[in-house]
């Protein structure tokens, strides 16, 4: 079963298009143009044949992608997602799933109105369905205008739903889709009020493979006010000093950023983090980390310097 894009295994056309290239395109083409009629059939197993055959077509390499969206199918795929049949709501959020992959498709899909419909589906769908909802999600949000788009469409609570009671592949999808959210600032207080750090500092349980993923976002949201109080109150700051000590070098760099948010804002923060046993690793941090985890450890020891120097 595919599981995500991947053009690693396809032979790029390197040379300029032979005359049997361009016999193989227009074969796709009428291929394309005879699905895409079929997406406007009556008949629930036609529809499922032809959204089946997009998602395969979408999957396979980047020529597809262009005609599949020049022969209009995106907002007749968009249609569907609200679907009543599991099989085409599936079929459908995947290949738009493979389309975003193309850059001017992510415009398109977005300009089709596809953020409500795609809500739905992670509200209503299968569990595939939800991750590759969750997962199209992510990729419409690497452009920027769509960030606070799909911030305020209300996408987040369905989200951070999937983050905290999804299968393993819908939590990483979600945290993922999250990650790039939380970059932009007035999605930061959604994520926080839907209840998204709870799920993010359990996820840092590194038996769950997504502690690079949760402390990312943790990083973000420690940039404002109710997230460092979240973080917090959900007993971050143990595991935020843990993964300093025992994290991969990006994990440790979040981590520290987080911390150093953390404790310029706060006394009590500063010594629940001295007292979890922060100095050794942020030592070791400051001399061996990345350039960003460097400093970050460096301005964090500095941080414990001037406050215990404030207290006399």
């Amino acid at each position: 079963m595919w599981r995500r894009p991947s053009e690693r295994f396809v032979p790029r056309i390197v040379s300029s298009p032979t005359s049997e290239t361009r016999a193989d395109l227009s074969g796709v083409e009428a291929q394309v143009q005879r699905l895409v009629e079929n997406l406007k059939s009556e008949t629930v197993e036609t529809q499922r044949e032809a959204t089946s055959e997009l998602r395969l077509l979408a999957k396979h390499n980047m020529d597809n992608r262009i005609v599949i969206a020049n022969c209009g199918a995106i907002s007749l795929l968009v249609n569907l997602l609200r679907s009543e049949d599991a099989k085409i709501q599936e079929n459908a959020v995947t290949a738009l799933l493979n389309l975003s992959i193309n850059d001017n498709n992510k415009t398109a899909i977005a300009n089709a109105q596809a953020i409500e419909p795609l809500i739905h589906v992670l509200q209503t769908g299968s569990p595939e369905a939800k991750e590759n909802s969750a997962a199209t999600l992510f990729s419409l949000s690497v452009i920027e205008d769509n960030k606070a788009a799909i911030g305020r469409s209300g996408a987040i609570a369905p989200l951070v739903e999937l983050l905290g009671n999804g299968t393993p592949r819908g939590k990483k999808d979600a945290a993922t889709a999250l990650f790039n959210l939380s970059i932009f600032h007035e999605n930061k207080t959604r994520i926080v009020q839907a209840g998204a750090v709870r799920h993010l500092v359990e996820l840092m349980d590194p038996a769950a493979g997504m502690v690079d993923k949760a402390v990312a976002v943790l990083a973000n949201l420690a940039t404002i006010t109710e997230g460092r109080h979240a973080i917090d109150q959900a007993g971050g700051i143990p595991v935020l000093v843990e993964v300093v000590e025992l994290g991969s070098a990006r994990g440790k760099e979040n981590a520290a950023a987080a911390l150093l948010q953390l404790c310029s804002n706060s006394s009590r923060s500063c010594i629940k983090v001295l007292q979890e046993g922060a100095v050794p690793p942020l030592v070791a941090l400051s001399q061996s980390g990345t350039p960003r985890a460097k400093e970050k450890a460096q301005a964090l020891l500095n941080c414990f310097r001037s406050r215990h120097a404030g207290r006399g």
